[in-house]
């Protein structure tokens, strides 16, 4: 073995035992998230702070599962709303018709989920840029035409009604609300969990590589379609979930879940958290749930006020609220003497 490749393979177990320390970290603050926001019931008897935490649990899903695509593979899809909205319909048919076990419809669904995402990805990540979101955005436009015409089985516009059954399993009874945000925190620190791995993974830093040059990655060997298929059909799977939460919170599903408004949310969502930091589709969905809440009581100008918060983080700040109090907190960090004049 020459020098260099004595030094290679030297730091190969070094980069093992680093990344395993990582994986062990993130174990363990999902764990300690969890058990905070799982005791809040305890401490805080408030039905519409459970109701908010179910809800920031699915749209921060919804809204992380995007990222996967936006910020670390350069993927902007316009049409993402539609796993949303056949996670919620899914579930709740699959409930509703059959009666089967909540954890058995849940994995049907996402069954479901894989299938209809394998098949509208292999189409759209063929194409680049503005034609990959404006066909996603087709893809959502039909299914939810679909839902609206089809009100036999979807019940049309009128949406899902009727309840979702929700048989004891395992001892949760999800008819219970404390149940239900506890399940609800469950599946968003999973899934938060199982992101966060997907992104510090070797395939996390080979999207990095297709979003930053997808020919370069090509010309070493990389297969992108492969890559940007199979991320693409993780990430609905994840927004899929974050339907199901949805749909078992509001017992129902309706139109709205996947129509493209769901997937410009999740785009603003972005915007406000920021895409380069991990957890910023996450403080974003709690600043826009806040500002829906607050906002919708005070004032009927919903739209000027969201407006004038686009243009601030657009013009302003140039970047969400994460990506700059990191970019802030990074230049704080730098000693003074090594600072630029």
């Amino acid at each position: 073995m020459t020098e260099l490749q004595a030094g290679q393979a030297a730091a190969v177990p070094r980069i093992e035992v680093k990344a395993r320390r990582l994986r062990y970290r993130d174990v363990l603050i999902a764990l300690i998230a969890f058990a905070v926001l799982a005791s809040l019931p305890m401490f805080f008897g408030s039905k519409a702070l459970l109701d908010f935490v179910i809800r920031c649990s699915a749209f921060g899903l919804f809204a992380t599962s995007l990222n996967l695509l936006v910020g670390y593979t350069g993927m902007i899809s316009f049409g993402h709303g539609m796993f949303f909205g056949l996670g919620a319909y899914g579930f709740g048919l699959i409930m509703q018709r059959t009666g089967v076990p909540v954890p058995v419809a849940f994995v049907a669904t996402l069954i479901l989920t894989t299938i209809m995402a394998a098949v509208i990805g292999a189409i759209c990540v063929r194409l680049k840029e503005i034609y990959f979101a404006f066909v996603t955005l087709a893809f959502q436009m039909l299914i939810h035409s679909t839902i609206l015409s089809w009100a036999s089985l979807t019940g049309g516009d009128q949406g899902l009604r009727g309840g979702i059954p929700r048989p004891v399993f395992l001892g949760i009874d999800l008819s219970n609300h404390v149940h239900l945000y506890v399940t609800s925190c469950a599946l968003l620190v999973i899934g938060l969990l199982a992101m966060r791995q997907i992104a510090q993974s070797p395939f996390g830093y080979t999207l990095r590589m297709i979003r930053d040059n997808a020919s370069r990655a090509s010309f070493i060997g990389i297969d992108v379609w492969r890559a940007k298929l199979t991320i693409f059909v993780l990430a609905a799977l994840f927004a899929s979930t974050g339907g199901i939460i949805m749909a078992l919170f509001v017992s129902g599903a309706y139109p709205e879940f996947a129509y493209w408004t769901i997937s410009g949310e999740g785009i603003f969502i972005n915007m406000l958290g920021g895409v380069t930091t991990f957890l910023g589709p996450m403080v974003g969905t709690v600043l826009l749930l806040i500002l829906n809440d607050t906002v919708t009581r005070l004032t009927e100008y919903y739209g000027i006020v969201l407006g004038i918060v686009i243009l601030f983080f657009a013009i302003g700040l140039r970047k969400g609220l994460m990506d700059f109090v990191v970019e802030w907190y990074a230049q704080r960090r730098v000693e003074p003497g090594e600072r630029t004049p």
